[in-house]
């Protein structure tokens, strides 16, 4: 006997024909101004979108690529890209070029391109011995960073004269395992945060495939390798890292729960915010004065950057719960259920719409300078779509500038 497999939707009960596939969308926008869709049973390590977020290529938490596609409210999987020998642990998609780059344990990277309807991989030697941690083209895509537990970040950039691509190492003064990376609007500054604490703004300059930068506010001189910035105070694993739209700041995330915030100059200042949350695991710019992060928690909250104070203060949770309807109990049964229970009954659930984990935040719609919509992924297997403009009216004292 086959099962049906059913889904409760906007506009009620609609049956599934994908049983691992479960959708859920708020009815109401004013009251929940996010979509979240399931797709999985086992965790989500790393997603990516591609240019139209019409499709998105996520990890299962083990070494396959899935790619799905949207149609309508379903999403369906569409390829599954599989070369990798360990673990995916990262993953990103070039919009304008349409690549495909993934890193894992196996201490490979890999660029897929698509080729009629089946993509085509080109794998990538980092040189490393240990497990690669994450993955980030550049702006232009003519290059890209992989973070590894080798202590050094492998860039890489196509060699035309031998037709495959080389990389080249950043080593010092990095001390353990790179867990971040985020590409300056420049294409040559890289941030990245590591196991020892510090977030550090390197030169990714490669005159290869690129002319001399111009002077940034964190420099003039860039040559290969060099140290822009290194961050001190904080006390925690970096898991989080994100240039602004104009790149004259960087933010990152601690995994002693505190957000920080570079401002670039000749010496840079830096504010931090020891926050009351569980260690944040991704942080990311939504305009450049407001920086939304997540993690531990499960949902995602917001931070105010405020230059001319030199401060940043807590903006608010971005989860709107859903309001549970509650039978209202008379005395008589409140004693019953005393007696009974020996206490009184209470809602043991989480209340946010990610159920685990928030591992990766991504910009969909906007960009960094005036994000209008951004996307979270968990370790429940669930992603989440957030409206800026939507949540902004749902939530009286929220403020984003």
């Amino acid at each position: 006997m086959q099962k049906e497999w059913f889904c409760l939707g906007a506009h009620g009960i609609f049956f599934n024909p994908h049983p691992l596939f479960f959708t859920y969308q708020a009815s109401d926008l004013s009251v929940a101004p996010m979509a979240y869709h399931s797709f999985l049973l086992e965790p989500i390590s790393c997603h990516a979108w591609n240019k139209d977020s019409s499709q998105i290529a996520l990890c299962p938490n083990n070494h396959e690529v899935h790619i799905y596609k949207k149609a309508g409210n379903s999403w369906t999987k569409i390829h599954e890209l599989k070369e990798h020998n360990g673990q995916v642990t990262g993953i990103d998609w070039a919009p304008e070029s349409n690549r495909i780059v993934t890193c894992g344990t196996d201490r490979n990277a890999y660029v897929w391109t698509l080729k009629g309807d089946t993509w085509k991989p080109t794998l990538v030697i980092l040189r490393i011995n240990r497990a690669a941690r994450c993955v980030k083209w550049s702006p232009k895509e003519n290059k890209f960073a992989v973070g590894s537990g080798s202590r050094l970040i492998s860039v890489c950039y196509f060699e035309q004269e031998n037709d495959w691509w080389v990389c080249k190492h950043i080593k010092k003064p990095i001390r353990s395992t790179i867990l971040c990376l985020d590409w300056h609007p420049n294409n040559v500054l890289l941030a990245a945060g590591s196991c020892d604490f510090k977030c550090r703004i390197f030169s990714a300059y490669i005159k290869e495939v690129e002319e001399k930068p111009a002077p940034t506010p964190w420099g003039s001189k860039m040559p290969f390798g060099e140290v822009m910035f290194e961050s001190s105070g904080t006390a925690g694993w970096v898991h989080g890292v994100s240039f602004s739209s104009s790149g004259g700041r960087v933010a990152w995330a601690s995994h002693d729960s505190t957000v920080a915030v570079a401002e670039g100059s000749k010496t840079a200042v830096i504010t931090s915010l020891s926050s009351e949350t569980l260690p944040l695991l991704c942080v990311t710019f939504i305009t450049e004065n407001s920086i939304v992060a997540a993690g531990h928690d499960c949902y995602p909250v917001l931070f105010a950057y405020d230059a001319g104070k030199g401060a940043i203060t807590f903006g608010g949770k971005l989860d709107v719960p859903k309001q549970s309807v509650q039978k209202g109990l008379s005395a008589r049964e409140r004693f019953q259920n005393l007696d009974k229970k020996g206490a009184e009954t209470k809602e043991t659930g989480l209340n946010s719409l990610h159920k685990n984990s928030i591992s990766q935040i991504s910009i969909l719609e906007g960009g960094k300078a005036k994000c209008a919509k951004f996307c979270t992924t968990g370790m429940d297997g669930g992603m989440a779509i957030w409206d800026v403009k939507t949540i902004e009216s749902a939530m009286k004292d929220l403020k984003i500038q």
